[in-house]
Formats: structure tokens, sequence, C-alpha cells
């Protein structure tokens, strides 16, 4: 049963911007940049909405840290909505967003509705580079270091250093590397393959900020311009945050997207989707070989489009997440993973590439239409996932009403949590591991997530001088996962790893 007119949510209009001057004092504040996408998002309707806009929701930045941020839009805007929100940092945020805003459509609780993000990282370095101050809006506190959310750092994940994603997401992609029968190097061949494709589509996209593709080889090998970061991850293979760029959505009901006169090949339905999450600490995850909240989502995604999807928009800060997506959904290991062109190449701000990728999405669907689409976002460190199901085809009741949470059904699925002990000394065998370069190109350090003979997890820091540690766990012949080892107790009160 479809919805009726005047409660089916689609989106109308998305906007992208752009800015790129030499000078980085000449640059647009984000502010400027998302007031200049929400324009692009109404001019790609028709004009006409903006002063009908009754829900604003603009994702967090962290380039610039203004008080007030929604109302400040709002009134550069010109429009007073009676609801206008500041969003919480995530990847997945967007899409949550779109979702929740096409939720409050159906509702009757929204007639038009917004949601915007944009960054000016590049700029801010730039300047800071240069020494100079830029002519923006006073921030209300110095900018943040962007990589690191404060509210995901242990104590511990700070004393082992191992706390930024970049960090924490080898651990996954190590894990999986075992748990899918292939060797590190059939897992980095993997990544390479499916990276080229995804850069490929940032060279065709107007809108990215990279636009160049790149052959396997060039994204996985090692070179002067592609740096090893955090094994086995390159530069490459790393989300570029480092843009200066926004984008925004439009939504209306279906009856006001065609009283306004919109041809319907332009208007692209949201047919409804799932949030759910993992336990914000890495070493309290029941395993590391997938997530059961992306499993969740996914699921939820798959009962929707049963028929399966056309194209899809796998997150892609690190290679581990579209491959573990990538096996969820089934999808075959040659198959497109982005419209976009990926956070390597295409770029986004810190938590606005689904944005980005909605818009790509919509412009993708009016120029080769198909029933559903799907756009995954996933933010944290493997932490929060949300997936959103649009598409030319109307959207039947039952999808939309689904319950957006389905928390339950990763818990459900979740296998036991391990005890974690760092008292202990002993036995142990690798579960994970991360181990993070230097920009000098040689192991700065890393740490070990193993588990005891009885069951216990334990996460012991490596010796980067063992030399025969080092190349074990960087081999790309043979996975160290379940080798044998020990960890002790130093001064410190931290455990130290070494292979037995």
């Amino acid at each position: 049963m479809s919805l009726p007119a005047d409660r089916t949510p689609v989106i109308i209009g998305v906007g992208d911007v752009l800015d790129r001057p030499a000078d980085p004092a000449a640059a647009l504040e984000p502010l400027a940049l998302m007031e200049t996408a929400v324009r692009a998002a109404d001019a790609d309707a028709g004009g006409g909405f903006l002063a009908r806009i009754d829900s604003l929701d603009v994702i967090n930045l962290v380039s610039w840290r203004y008080d007030r941020v929604a109302k400040r839009l709002a009134e550069r805007l010109g429009i007073v909505p009676p609801r206008a929100d500041y969003a919480i940092v995530g990847g997945e945020t967007p899409t949550t967003k779109i979702h929740e805003a096409a939720l409050r459509i159906m509702n009757g609780n929204s007639m038009v509705a917004v949601v915007t993000g944009g960054e000016a990282q590049n700029a801010v370095a730039k300047a800071k580079a240069a020494g100079i101050s830029l002519p923006w809006t006073p921030p209300a506190r110095e900018p943040e270091n962007p990589i690191i959310p404060s509210d995901h750092v242990t104590p511990l994940g700070l004393q082992h250093g191992i706390f930024q994603p970049i960090h924490i997401y080898p651990l996954y992609e190590n894990a999986t590397v075992a748990a899918w029968g292939l060797t590190p190097r059939q897992a980095l061949a993997e990544s390479g393959a499916a990276y080229e494709r995804i850069s490929q589509a940032a060279a065709a996209n107007p809108f990215a900020w990279g636009r160049k593709a790149f052959p396997a080889a060039e994204i996985t090998t090692v070179s002067d311009d592609n740096r090893m970061i955090c094994w086995p991850y390159t530069k490459r293979m790393v989300a570029n945050n480092n843009v200066n760029a926004a984008a925004a959505v439009l939504m209306t009901t279906l009856a006001a997207a065609r009283a306004a006169g919109i041809p319907e090949e332009r208007i692209i339905h949201v047919h409804g989707g799932a949030s759910a999450g993992e336990h914000m600490d890495y070493l309290k995850r029941d395993q590391y070989v997938h997530s059961c909240a992306q499993d969740a989502v996914l699921g939820q995604a798959m009962r929707i489009a049963p028929n399966g999807f056309d194209r899809v928009e796998l997150y892609s800060c690190f290679p581990t997440v579209p491959k573990m997506a990538r096996r969820t959904l089934g999808l075959g290991a040659d198959v497109p993973l982005s419209v976009m062109g990926g956070l390597s190449f295409a770029g986004a701000g810190l938590n606005c590439y689904m944005l980005h990728s909605t818009c790509a999405m919509v412009r993708s669907l009016r120029e080769r239409p198909a029933d559903q689409a799907l756009l995954y976002g996933q933010g944290g460190y493997v932490t929060k996932h949300h997936a959103l199901v649009i598409g030319n085809r109307p959207a039947e009741a039952a999808w939309l009403m689904l319950n957006k949470d389905v928390q339950d059904v990763a818990e459900d699925a979740r296998g036991d949590v391990p005890r974690f002990d760092g008292a202990h000394e002993g036995p142990a065998v690798v579960e994970t591991f991360s181990i993070v370069f230097g920009r000098e190109g040689q192991p700065s350090h890393g740490s070990v997530v193993g588990r005891t003979p009885f069951g216990a997890r334990v996460f012991g820091k490596l010796d980067i001088a063992d030399a025969d540690a080092v190349a074990t766990l960087l081999s790309l012949d043979a996975s160290p996962i379940g080798l044998p080892g020990r960890v002790r107790l130093s001064d410190d009160g931290l455990q130290r790893w070494t292979f037995a």
C-alpha cells in the first residue's frame, strides 16, 4: 500500500559546493558554504522552497566551532524554521537525519525539510601553516583536532597510542583476513581492486574534491606520495577530510512536489532504513570479524529491497568497512561500491560524506532510474551504522513504518563479550592487532589484542624493536591471527606482547 501523496516523503533538490581559492583568506567559511549549498538545492528543485522550510538539520562541523550553528545558518538564509537542529558527530549522521526528516514528513510534522553540512578544513589548515587569521565569523572556541572524537577515546587506548580511527579500523581489517580464509596479500589485492573502482567514480564526479582515477597498484603500494600510515593502509586507503565543501538535501511531500510542477523523473522517493551501534570502547566488542550492528541495518535494508539494489554507496573511510558490508549484502567482488567516489578520493568534510553521497545518488537516479538504491553510512570506529534506501519507485507505507532502531536485532546476534583481563601474565593468542607507522615510513608503535587460554581478552603493547615479531605481524603471506604469544606486565602497568 502506497502512502497518500501529502504524506509521501521525497527528495526534490540537491546542492553541492566546492571552494578552492589559492589564498585561504579568500575561502568561504563553513556557514557560507552551507548557505550556498542550500540555495543550490532550492534552485535544483525549481526554486521557491526556501521560505517554506520548517525543518533544518545541520551536520556537526569541526573545522570552525561556531555557537548557535543552526540559528546562524537560518539567519543567513533569511528563514525562521520552527525546528532547527545541530546534529551529533558521526559519518552516519547525514543518512540518519535524512531518514528522520522523511519520517517527520510522513507523520505530518514537516512539509519542507533541509539537511545540510559543510567544512573548510583545507582553508583552516592552509591558514594555520601560513600564520594568517581568517576573516570569518569568530568561533565560539578554537577548532579541535578533527580526527579524534573525544567521547570515543579511552585512557587505555591513549596509553597504547591506539585511539584514532586509522589505528582502530585495522583491528577489523586484520581480523577479517583470517576469518575469510585469505592471505594478507589477497586481502590487500581485494582492497586495491575495490578502491580502484571507487577512484574511477570520483574521477567521473564533477563534485568530487579529488578527480583522479588510480590503478590498484598505486593505491596499495607504498611510494613517496603514498606512505604507509597504519598497517595495511596506505594514504590512498584513508579518508581525506582536508576539503572546503558543503552539500544540502531538500525534501518535501510528493503532493507539494507535484504542485510545484517538478517532473516525476526528478523526484526521488525515500523508502526507509535502519540504525544500530556497537559499544564505543573497541575492547568491549564481541569480535572483530564483522559488526552485528552493520549486519542488522543492512539486513533491514535488504528486507525493504528484497529484489536487491541497482546501485550502492557503501561508506569507505577505510577498506574494511565496504568489504564487510559487501559480504553482508551478498554482492560480488566486482560490484561498484560507490557513486560518489569514496572518502579517499572524492573526499568530504568529516561528518558530511553521506550527504554528498546522497546528492550523487539522487543525480545518478535521475540520469538512470532504478527502483531502489542503498546509502550506507558509518561513524565512530565501526561504531554507529545507518542504512537508507531511496529510489525512483514510490515507497510502500510498510517500508517507512518499519522500526528505524534495530539495536535489538544487533544485540540478539551478538556473541558474549570477552572479559578484559589487564592483569593477566602468561600465554595468549593473537585475536587482532594494529601497527602504526611514522612519517619516515617505519613502524612507530603497535599493540596486539589477544585471548587467554580461558577466553579473556588482553591488550599487549608491542616492542617495535623486536624485528621478528614485527615481521610476523606484517607478513603478506600468512595471517598471524591465532598465533601463540605471551603477555607480561611492565612497570607502567600495561601489558607487553611477545611471541612464544
